[in-house]
């Protein structure tokens, strides 16, 4: 039996859903604006008319339900594996309901001459799958390329890492703000939505670097490294790691310079770091 393709959980994320359902949002505005003119059943109308307050009606009744459509796609997401297949009858759902509506408005309260709900329907059917299913695809494909791309540079980081090459940190928008040398590098402090990147300059005078990211994307770009999270707020170069002390409190890890603290280890990852110690791990 062939093996289902699942959805990559990235497509299933709160900003991209957002994002899709706001960009289908505009684009079906602006075709339906573009197509509405060589229609024989649309009735949709701006101005001060009744039809206007129909049409403003039924698009605003219809971003409702394309939100709540999602907001139900991304709370479930976590009970289920999505695949491929099933996002896509979910994504054709959506247009066939819209459809339904409008076809409901146009023959039971709109009421235009010579058409019948058959016939408003599959015209309703093949506009909502230019105007909705398009910019889906439009969507996924950008997430999907931006995704790829930010694999790449996750690969280019940590192979920097590896080879004490000068190692890139961007922006959650992608753009490269700091190239350091991972000799150099010494912690990665978590701040609210940024990060804190401590380094040493040539000089050997402790510097700091603060970037808009997440730790989460520390983690999953230096994966495999000597980069090991410690904490909920630091990520540690174990290279630069003098000593590890147990005391009362817990671990500590003492680097070498003088002017950071020790740094605290937690419970939930002790097991990676003393791992590094014992020499069961800790990247390459």
């Amino acid at each position: 039996m062939q093996k289902r393709r699942m959805l990559p959980k990235y497509l299933l994320e709160r900003h991209q859903l957002t994002g899709t359902v706001t960009f289908a949002v505009l684009f079906s505005i602006i075709y339906l604006n573009l197509y509405v003119p060589f229609s024989d059943t649309a009735w949709f109308r701006l101005g001060n008319s009744v039809l206007f307050l129909f049409t403003a009606g039924f698009i605003a009744i219809s971003i409702l339900f394309l939100a709540a459509s999602r907001v139900v796609m991304y709370k479930t997401r976590k009970m289920f594996g999505m695949t491929v297949l099933q996002y896509v009858l979910w994504c054709v759902a959506e247009v066939v309901v819209i459809c339904l509506f409008y076809t409901f408005v146009t023959a039971d309260i709109v009421r235009p001459e010579g058409v019948s709900a058959t016939v408003a329907f599959f015209k309703a059917l093949i506009s909502a799958s230019v105007a909705l299913l398009v910019p889906y695809m439009m969507s996924a494909m950008y997430f999907i390329i931006s995704e790829k791309e930010k694999t790449i540079r996750m690969m280019s980081v940590s192979a920097g890492v590896r080879n004490d090459m000068p190692m890139s940190f961007y922006d959650n928008g992608g753009s490269l703000k700091l190239a350091v040398k991972s000799s150099d590098l010494y912690y990665i402090e978590s701040d609210d939505n940024y990060v804190k990147v401590w380094y040493g300059d040539a000089g050997g005078r402790l510097r700091m670097y603060q970037l808009r990211s997440s730790m989460k994307n520390i983690e999953e770009a230096f994966k495999d490294t000597k980069l090991v999270r410690c904490n909920r707020k630091y990520v540690v170069n174990m290279q630069k790691v003098k000593s590890l002390r147990k005391d009362p409190e817990g671990y500590f890890l003492c680097l070498d310079c003088s002017e950071i603290p020790p740094v605290p280890v937690t419970r939930t990852y002790s097991g990676k770091v003393l791992s590094c110690f014992s020499g069961a791990g800790g990247g390459a």
